[in-house]
């Protein structure tokens, strides 16, 4: 199933892609794409749905995060060895950690703010896992079931309050709006191999990043397991594990990054596509 979330901000509707890519309203059987909606049993039921029951959504609403009521927004530095030498950073040999603050959750087609005063803003096509079974210390062997789906994130990251002001990471990956997620939340079922997935990303039609999800340093299972070493995991948590190469901060000689009147486009194979417009924050 591709599951997703449609309306205005804040007033999002649960939302089932059919096969003929229309959106079908799934409210009358969860509340939102979200908590313990995400669990195995409440998708079994829905993937019992024939979708052609549902009521059609009309016209071409907004299509907001994939998921709604975040918990956590768990990030992987480095998870990618060629991303690793691209930013002149060891390959790390445990998972790098951090956060993205949940009010960085934006829908995938939402413009981007360029925070005040910001000349070094930047972008990371990333594969999202959510988790849909909760848990502790849960086991590297049984951890995919843990998985409720995938989706494509932008983890856009302002370079000089993630690198050059002191502190942790996580101050420059949390600005409004720096965490695009969706189109859809597409189930474990529907992707045979997450670790064997395309992924790209453009900045006005020019193609900077071009990977694919099977150089990563931490495959997911391992990620999900170490995670739930650190913290309990709950429905609806996100995990963003990690960019390929080709961000503006690794292009040589001179790195790159995003102005106001920008166009980024990026996606996923199998998991849709995002388009942001860049604009100026107020």
């Amino acid at each position: 199933m591709k599951l997703l979330r449609y309306g205005e901000k804040g007033q999002e509707k649960p939302g089932l892609l059919d096969a003929q890519g229309n959106i079908r309203d799934v409210s009358a059987h969860i509340a939102d794409v979200a908590g313990k909606a995400l669990d195995p049993v409440s998708l079994q039921a829905l993937s019992n749905i024939d979708p052609s029951t549902l009521p059609l959504v009309p016209g071409s609403p907004r299509i907001g995060a994939c998921v709604g009521q975040v918990g956590k927004f768990i990030c992987i530095g480095l998870n990618y060895a060629d991303h690793a030498a691209e930013s002149g950073m060891a390959v790390p040999s445990e998972p790098v950690l951090f956060n993205k603050w949940t009010s960085a959750i934006c829908g995938p087609n939402d413009d981007v703010e360029i925070p005040r005063g910001s000349t070094k803003t930047d972008w990371e096509v990333e594969l999202g896992v959510v988790i849909g079974k909760g848990g502790r210390y849960i086991d590297e062997s049984n951890a995919m079931e843990h998985v409720a789906g995938y989706c494509v994130i932008n983890d856009v990251s302002e370079r000089e309050w993630q690198l050059e002001r002191g502190g942790t990471w996580d101050k420059g990956k949390g600005f409004d709006t720096f965490g695009p997620i969706g189109p859809w939340l597409v189930t474990r079922d529907e992707i045979t191999d997450p670790h064997q997935l395309d992924l790209w990303l453009e900045v006005d039609g020019h193609r900077y990043q071009n990977g694919n999800t099977r150089t990563m340093v931490f495959q997911i299972p391992a990620l999900i397991a170490y995670l739930s070493r650190c913290m309990s995991l709950q429905p609806g948590d996100i995990i963003s594990t990690g960019t390929p190469p080709g961000v503006g901060l690794g292009i040589q000689p001179e790195p790159v990054f995003l102005r106001a009147g920008q166009q980024m486009r990026l996606g996923i194979a199998g998991l849709g596509e995002q388009s942001q417009r860049t604009v100026q924050a107020d």
